[in-house]
């Protein structure tokens, strides 16, 4: 099964401790064969709305921004349960915040 972790911005400024232990994780998940993809993102996108034929292409960034990505993970493990185990263990890492985790269905 694999699962897309998705975080959102946070106020927490990283510090060397945080790229350390992040550091560590990420390689203990690579090793492990669990992370698959892992990648921050650019605060500002490009946001597409079709409607009918008609399609409008915006650039950010947006007023919600704090409602943004940030960075993602594509993992792939056994179950839904160790998905949130590994999102949890990645909070602990950094901190206040908020993560979603999506199941990624095909091929």
């Amino acid at each position: 099964m694999r699962y897309l972790m998705m975080s959102k911005p946070s106020e927490t400024v990283p510090d060397e401790k945080l790229y350390a232990e992040m550091g560590q994780f990420i390689e203990e998940l690579t090793a492990a064969g669990v992370l698959l993809a892992t990648g921050g993102l650019e605060p500002g996108g490009i946001r597409l709305t079709s409607v009918g034929e008609e399609i409008t292409v915006t650039d950010g960034p947006f007023a919600e921004s704090k409602e943004a990505v940030a960075g993602f993970a594509l993992i792939e493990v056994r179950s839904k349960e160790e998905a949130v185990e590994l999102a949890r263990r990645f909070r602990r890492i950094v901190g206040d915040g908020e993560s979603v985790i999506q199941q990624v269905y095909g091929p």
